[in-house]
């Protein structure tokens, strides 16, 4: 079986997105063709709720899925299908904006803000179907608990043991790994699948045979593979993995709208605009 080998590590840079969020962008417009499907990681990771109070207010979405997941903190949030809710420790929120959605994340002061916010690309074909949302409790996300580790499935699977939830259009896998100290854990995954993982505390190893030490607050991105290997350091590491079938399609992204023509692009906008963004409920796609 063959074992993927590190191809690239990013760190992304410190930004500021919404009304003045304060968030690492590690994935973005330059990496979209190495980590497809997967096209935007943020990452938050404070203790101070004036890097993030301001929030995300209403904005628009077409084309992509996102995922977003708490480790700590607490966001309140809705959007234009009606949906209001509040995304917790250990929550998750998985948005499909397909034809076009508008919501708001408003996070809250809590004491330490830590998580994620994923963007998964949606297929060509798929790009305008009907907006869904689905909520994500900690109580429906299935753990996997050894004696040197422990897995929070969120989605795809992990020993047999199914996710919280199955994309309907990409089918990633995301799982949430904390590892005891100098302790191993593996995966196993499609050879032709991408894979990245990103470290949210300690550091690890990653290329058995010839080990590399990968701190905190990096992306590692794998080779092709059937498998994943990791062997955590001294201090033990918390990681999410995530894993996704590449879509090779062409790419035409513009804020908070991601397409696969710039002609799309100008049209999504346009309807922005003039107040067709939003389809009704029996939208045909096909149209």
């Amino acid at each position: 079986m063959s074992v993927r080998a590190v191809r690239k590590m990013v760190k992304g840079n410190i930004q500021k997105d919404g009304a003045g969020v304060k968030l690492l962008r590690v994935l973005a417009l330059d990496t979209v063709e190495e980590f497809d499907p997967f096209l935007m990681l943020d990452v938050f990771d404070s203790e101070n709720p004036e890097d993030y109070i301001k929030g995300f207010p209403w904005h628009p979405h077409r084309g992509i899925e996102t995922v977003t997941y708490l480790i700590s903190g607490k966001i309140e949030h809705g959007d234009s299908l009606g949906n209001k809710g509040i995304i917790e420790d250990g929550c998750c929120q998985w948005m499909t904006a397909g034809s076009g959605i508008i919501h708001q994340e408003m996070p809250q002061p809590s004491k330490k803000m830590f998580g994620f916010q994923l963007w998964i690309n949606i297929p060509r074909e798929n790009k305008m179907c009907i907006p869904k949302y689905h909520d994500i409790n900690r109580n429906s996300i299935p753990e996997v608990k050894r004696e040197d580790f422990t897995v929070r499935i969120i989605s795809g699977y992990y020993e047999n043991t199914p996710g919280a939830f199955s994309g309907e259009y990409v089918k990633a896998g995301i799982l949430d790994v904390d590892m005891v100290k100098e302790t191993e854990w593996s995966v196993k995954t499609e050879a032709k699948s991408t894979v990245f993982v990103y470290i949210f505390r300690g550091y690890g190893y990653f290329n058995e045979g010839r080990e590399e030490r990968i701190d905190d607050k990096t992306a590692v991105l794998f080779t092709e593979g059937e498998e994943v290997k990791i062997r955590s350091g001294k201090d033990g590491m918390r990681f999410v993995i995530f894993i996704g079938n590449p879509l090779k399609e062409p790419v035409a992204w513009g804020g908070p709208i991601v397409m696969n023509t710039r002609e799309e692009l100008k049209k999504a906008f346009e309807e922005i605009d003039n107040g067709t963004f939003i389809k009704d409920a029996d939208y045909n796609s096909n149209m």
